[in-house]
C-alpha cells in the first residue's frame, strides 16, 4: 500500500514529526514516520533509525556508533538514500529539519523519481537551497521559526505543508501522453533557434526544453540516464564555458556523459559558446579585468570567450563526443553562435569562432555515425533550425 513518508530526526524533532503525521492523517493521507536521527528517539517511529542505518554500505554501526555528529549525518545521508532506493511503497515524502535533518532527508528525496511529491520544511529554505534540491523537484518550505518545539506559527507552517503533501498524493498526475520525449537546451541568446526546432517537432515529440544554466544540462542528462528521453538536441552547450573558466552556471565534468552511456540520437551545436556567465560586475574575478563584457541585466554579466579559450572549449567538447558510440551530428553555424555573436553584435568575433570551429573539427573523430556539419548560417537563422531538425530525424528514425 502506497504511503506518505514523514521524515525527520526523532531524537530532536519527535514532537513535530508526530504533529505533522497527524495532519497528514487528518487530511486523508496514509503517513509513515521514518526516523533519520542518530541518537535515542523521543517518539516511536514506524521505521526506526537502525533500520534506515542498516542500508549503509558498511552497516548500521557506520552511522550510529560514531560520536562525531558531522560524520554521523553524512553516513545517515548515504544510508537514507540507499533506503529510499530500496522502497516500493512511497507515494510522497515530506521532511522537516534543521541543517542535519535537511541534508539527510533531501538526500533520500533526490533518489525518488520526478513527479513523486516531495516537500521539505526547513530552516534553510530561504537561503541557497541548491545543495539540497540539486536537479530534483523538491519543494522547499521555510519553517520561519526554528524547529525546536511546536508554537502557534510552526503549527500553521506544518499544517499547511502536511495538507499540501496529502493533496498531492491523493490526486494522480495527469497522463503524459504517448509521444516520445526529446531534450533540448536553450539560452536567451539561442531562443529563436530552439523555439523554431520545437515548432517543427512538437507534432511528433514531447519537447522538453532546459535552460542551459548548469542545472538545466544536468537535469536533461539525468532524464536521459533514466530512460525518459529518446533523443537530444543540445543546441546550447554554453555550460561548458562556465565549467572551464570559472563561470557561475557551470556544467560538471560529466557533461555529455549520459550521451555516451545511453547512445541516444544526439544533435549538438555551439550555442552561446561565446560567453562565460558571472553575476554583477563587482563579482568578476580579478584575472578577467579588462576583458570584453556585456551587461545582460543588473545581476548577470557576460564575458566574451577569446580565441584561445574557444580552442580549449572545442577540444574539450570534441573529446567528450568521441566517447559517444550512438549517432551524433554536430552542427557548426559559421555566421555566429548566439544573438550577440552576429555582425554588428557585442560579441562578434570571427577569429574566436574560427578557433572554436577548427578545434571541434580537428578533435572530433568522424565516422559514419559521428559527423560534424558546417553550415553557412547564423545559429538563429530559421534555416539552421530546419537543418537541426532534419539531422535529428535522420538519426532518430527507426
Amino acid at each position: 500500500m502506497a504511503r506518505i513518508y514523514v521524515v525527520g530526526t526523532a531524537d530532536t524533532k519527535g514532537e513535530e514529526l508526530a504533529y505533522l503525521a497527524g495532519v497528514v492523517r487528518d487530511a486523508g493521507g496514509n503517513p509513515l514516520i521514518v526516523d533519520i536521527g542518530t541518537r535515542e528517539p523521543s517518539i516511536t517511529a514506524d521505521i526506526v533509525a537502525a533500520e534506515v542505518a542498516s542500508h549503509h554500505r558498511l552497516g548500521a554501526n557506520a552511522v550510529l556508533a560514531t560520536d562525531d555528529r558531522g560524520t554521523a549525518v553524512a553516513a545517515m545521508s548515504d544510508a537514507f538514500s540507499a533506503f529510499v532506493a530500496s522502497r516500493t511503497d512511497i507515494s510522497a515524502m515530506i521532511g522537516l529539519g534543521g541543517g542535519g535533518g535537511t541534508a539527510i532527508a533531501t538526500a533520500g528525496m533526490r533518489r525518488l523519481p520526478y513527479g513523486v511529491p516531495k516537500i521539505m520544511v526547513s530552516t534553510l529554505a530561504s537561503g541557497d537551497t541548491a545543495p539540497y534540491v540539486d536537479v530534483s523537484d523538491i519543494i522547499m518550505v521555510p519553517s520561519v521559526t526554528d524547529i525546536a518545539g511546536l508554537n502557534r506559527l510552526s503549527r500553521v507552517i506544518l499544517h499547511n505543508a502536511g495538507r499540501a503533501i496529502a493533496a498531492m498524493a491523493a490526486v494522480p498526475a495527469p497522463e503524459t501522453g504517448d509521444k516520445s520525449s526529446v531534450g533540448l537546451t536553450m539560452f536567451g541568446v539561442t531562443t529563436p533557434c530552439v523555439t523554431a526546432i520545437v515548432e517543427h517537432l512538437r507534432g511528433s515529440y514531447d519537447c522538453m526544453v532546459f535552460h542551459a544554466t548548469g542545472t538545466g544540462g544536468r537535469t536533461m542528462e539525468k532524464l536521459a540516464d533514466s530512460s525518459m528521453l529518446t533523443g537530444i538536441l543540445d543546441i546550447t552547450t554554453t555550460e561548458v564555458c562556465d565549467h572551464l573558466f570559472g563561470g557561475v552556471l557551470p556544467a560538471t565534468e560529466d557533461r555529455f556523459g549520459a550521451i555516451a552511456r545511453t547512445g541516444l540520437p544526439y544533435v549538438g551545436s555551439v550555442g552561446a559558446l561565446d560567453m562565460v556567465n558571472f553575476w554583477a560586475p563587482e563579482t568578476i574575478p580579478e584575472r578577467y579585468r579588462g576583458r570584453k563584457f556585456y551587461k545582460h541585466n543588473p545581476n548577470v554579466t557576460l564575458m566574451r570567450t577569446t580565441a584561445e579559450e574557444c580552442r580549449r572549449i572545442g577540444e574539450w567538447i570534441g573529446a567528450k563526443l568521441n566517447q559517444c558510440a550512438g549517432p551524433v551530428r554536430f552542427l557548426i553555424p559559421e555566421k555566429g553562435v548566439s544573438a550577440l555573436d552576429i555582425e554588428g553584435g557585442a560579441f562578434f568575433d570571427p577569429e574566436a569562432d574560427a578557433a572554436l570551429f577548427e578545434a571541434l573539427e580537428e578533435t572530433i573523430q568522424q565516422t559514419n555515425s559521428r559527423r560534424v556539419v558546417r553550415l553557412p548560417l547564423h545559429i538563429n537563422d530559421p534555416e539552421f533550425a530546419a537543418a537541426a531538425v532534419a539531422a535529428f530525424l535522420e538519426i532518430a528514425s527507426p
